[in-house]
């Protein structure tokens, strides 16, 4: 059985952890947590900009593990454009390998989430007042990085019905289609 694989993407505190539990429990499937925050998490100083290309490595490990054992459906709680995107904000490039791993690996849908939710603050946050200006870099490395995603919005209930909408949309498109 194929893997789909659906991403959730998009600024700090924008509800892609949330979401991807939520959507992972609606659909009984697997979901990938972000590599990043175990790494930093287990750090002994601040992370610097050759950490980046170690959770890179450790998130797409993370991936292909979890979709070579599993056949359906997985939530990714964030993928290596999330890095992409972080590296040139934060220091002004990305690491080769990165984008050549872009350039290799698509997934089916991106989710990306609008930061119209409450920022919740968290020791690895950074920007809590950049996050409308971060939102639309994901969408240009989306649109530049020709990726099927589509964007989520709203509160609570309405974000994740928005969210399971898309998702039954891809995985049922005749269910989905307008008929005449």
């Amino acid at each position: 059985m194929r893997t789909t694989t659906i991403v959730l993407t998009g600024p700090e505190s924008s509800g892609k952890t949330t979401l991807t539990t939520q959507l992972a429990s609606h659909f009984n499937a697997e979901w990938i947590p972000e590599f990043a925050r175990a790494y930093i998490d287990n750090l002994d100083r601040p992370y610097l900009e050759n950490d980046l290309l170690k959770i890179a490595e450790g998130q797409l490990r993370q991936e292909n593990e979890m979709v070579n054992k599993t056949g359906g459906l997985v939530f990714l709680d964030t993928s290596l454009e999330v890095i992409k995107i972080w590296s040139d904000y934060k220091y002004g490039q990305c690491h080769p390998w990165i984008l050549e791993q872009l350039n290799i690996k698509k997934h089916d849908l991106y989710l990306l989430c609008h930061p119209d939710i409450p920022w919740q603050s968290d020791p690895q946050r950074e920007s809590p007042n950049d996050r409308n200006k971060i939102f639309k870099l994901y969408h240009q490395e989306l649109t530049q990085q020709n990726t099927n995603f589509v964007e989520v919005s709203g509160l609570n209930e309405q974000r994740l019905q928005i969210a399971i909408h898309h998702v039954q949309s891809l995985i049922h498109p005749q269910a989905h289609a307008y008929h005449a």
